[in-house]
């Protein structure tokens, strides 16, 4: 597990642009389980959420269309919900970081750390706000 110091930083990145930093299996699920539409991120310390994933994250969510509800679990600090935000996830194996857009309870577009790694922020972005588009 992580120190505190080193995570909370990398949280904030997050949190200071509107996500709900989700430490529970029972926050994650009443997230996963509300109506409309819901963007969870797995967040984590590796290189590739630092420079890509927050970075695009934080541009996508200035779309003009966006989830309603903006959430976040840490891989590797807050095991549980990030353990039970996986099981949402399926079928994809577990990947951090990653994001998944849910639309009423049901996961409709999904990043994977793969389609992450090498990718700049604004193409993170690209994506997102394409999806944004769509299901929100």
């Amino acid at each position: 597990m992580y120190p505190e110091a080193i995570v909370k930083p990398m949280k904030t990145e997050l949190t200071s642009v509107g996500f709900e930093d989700l430490t529970t299996p029972a926050a994650v699920d009443a997230a996963v389980n509300s109506k409309g539409t819901v963007l969870m991120v797995v967040n984590s310390v590796c290189g590739c959420a630092a420079g890509a994933a927050r970075p695009g994250i934080r541009l996508a969510v200035q779309n003009a269309k966006k989830p309603g509800k903006l959430t976040t679990v840490f891989a590797g600090f807050d095991t549980e919900a990030t353990e039970q935000a996986r099981k949402h996830f399926m079928p994809y194996p577990p990947s951090s970081p990653s994001i998944a857009l849910f639309k009423d309870g049901k996961l409709v577009h999904f990043i994977e750390r793969h389609h992450i790694e090498g990718r700049s922020a604004q193409m993170i972005a690209d994506n997102l706000k394409v999806a944004f588009d769509e299901y929100c």
